[in-house]
């Protein structure tokens, strides 16, 4: 007989709404705590282009390496979670995002911060792995949200300190920037790990209102379903898009002419770059909960068609109207706001599909569709320079998030549906396969 997955079994005399809030609240302040190493980078590349004269890709490549570190080890990050536990996860990730920084702080050659790029991989690695992987556990029945909220701290939580980055660069310098938040953060993370936990039998319910497996599947039976294959193709043609705009934001203001616009808000003038990283970060954190809630009570492809579809024409205007400052900063909102879902409704919808006993691997390696995703980033800075125009690379990848959009209302429903069908019923091949694994 399959065990059945967590996701069937109903809250017991444990259930409790509180604990497991507690442990989303938890979950959010360790990403919020890792964010920056990701979403700030982009206020350091010119400081470090104009203290040692290196090429912008040359120095990208750091950013490329932190992202293929950070998604390529997933499946090693996922094995270690199951057998750990998330506490030794997250505080081991603590420690390696704050060396990261302080390696950044004192890095004087490229291959210094390629070190500090690897170093801080890991370390966000473990971090979002786990929190992700512990959000899908205890919250089964809003996987959506519950996720959504988790990813959204990652998204959103370098909203509060980019003014003071900002600020502290240009006071103090990058290096001292980089080695005073490489403690801070680091630190945050590490006391907050101690208070993670996994659930226990009878602590979690499932949802009754989306299609959800019951059982179970291990990594290789994943791997085996055409479903997973689908996901990760759409997964990767969404997050390019993304990627590119998270590493170049900066960049692509600059060739815009729309970097140093002082946007005048009545209350208070700002220059157009870092009002548009604050903004991006508040729409993309907004837009992981929002997506995720949406997808706990329509569906995850509905939802997907919805948010792609965004996307892909966000992109499109911003190419086209980018030179407005204005649109500038409403565009590259509406970007971050239809491409922050991407974290959310894939690790919800991996959930729902294969179950949470071996979820750290099997979304582990869907997660490296980010990691293929990098690998645009320096290509993109190549193309601009092929064809003298950021137009070109935004509308590629706009054409990409379509294509998502297209696979999410033609593919993505029949292949869910035939896939929860085959794990519910007794005696097809994949349920007699979760049997043999389980016994």
């Amino acid at each position: 007989m399959a065990t059945p997955t967590t996701a069937a079994l109903g809250p017991g005399k444990d259930f409790s709404e509180g604990r497991r809030w507690l442990q989303l609240i938890v979950g959010i302040v360790c990403m919020v705590a890792t964010a920056n190493i990701q979403y700030a980078w982009t206020l350091f590349v010119p400081e470090i282009q104009k203290t040692f004269g290196w090429e912008r890709a040359s120095i990208q490549i750091a950013f490329t390496i932190f992202v293929l570190v950070q998604t390529w080890l997933a499946p090693i990050e996922g094995y270690f979670i199951d057998k750990f536990g998330p506490r030794v996860m997250v505080a081991f990730g603590a420690i390696m995002i704050g060396t990261a920084w302080v390696l950044n702080s004192q890095a004087a050659s490229l291959t210094g911060f390629y070190v500090g790029a690897a170093v801080g991989g890991i370390g966000v690695g473990c971090i979002y792995a786990t929190c992700i992987n512990n959000a899908l556990k205890w919250f089964p029945d809003r996987r959506g949200l519950a996720v959504g909220l988790t990813a959204g701290g990652f998204g959103a939580g370098s909203a509060a300190t980019i003014l003071p980055i900002a600020s502290m660069i240009e006071s103090a310098g990058f290096q001292e920037t980089f080695f005073f938040f490489g403690l801070l953060q680091g630190g945050l993370a590490f006391v907050a790990a101690w208070f993670l936990q996994s659930p226990k039998a009878g602590q979690v319910k499932a949802s009754d209102k989306l299609n959800q497996s019951r059982r179970d599947y291990t990594l290789k039976e994943a791997l085996n379903t055409k479903l997973f294959w689908l996901m990760l193709l759409m997964f990767t043609c969404v997050v390019t898009g993304g990627m590119m705009a998270v590493a170049q934001l900066g960049v692509i203001a600059q060739d815009l002419g729309v970097k140093e616009f002082q946007v005048n808000l009545y209350f208070f003038t700002m220059a157009a770059l870092p009002l548009a990283l604050m903004l991006d970060r508040i729409m993309n954190g907004i837009s992981r909960p929002l997506f995720g809630w949406i997808s706990d009570h329509i569906g995850r492809e509905k939802t997907m068609v919805i948010a792609f579809t965004l996307e892909g024409f966000g992109i499109i205007a911003l190419g086209y109207f980018g030179h407005n400052p204005w649109a500038f900063l409403i565009l590259s909102g509406v970007v971050f706001l239809a491409w922050g879902e991407v974290y959310s409704l894939f690790s919800a919808l991996a959930g729902d599909a294969f179950g949470t006993k071996h979820i750290g691997k099997i979304y582990g390696v869907l997660y490296c569709a980010k990691g293929i995703g990098a690998l645009f980033v320096p290509v993109g800075n190549l193309l601009m320079e092929a064809t003298g125009t950021w137009s070109s690379v935004l509308y590629t990848v706009a054409a990409m998030d379509l294509f998502a959009a297209f696979l999410a209302v033609t593919l993505l429903p029949k292949t869910l549906a035939s896939h929860v069908a085959k794990s519910t019923i007794p005696g097809s091949a994949a349920t007699a396969g979760t049997a043999s694994a389980h016994a």
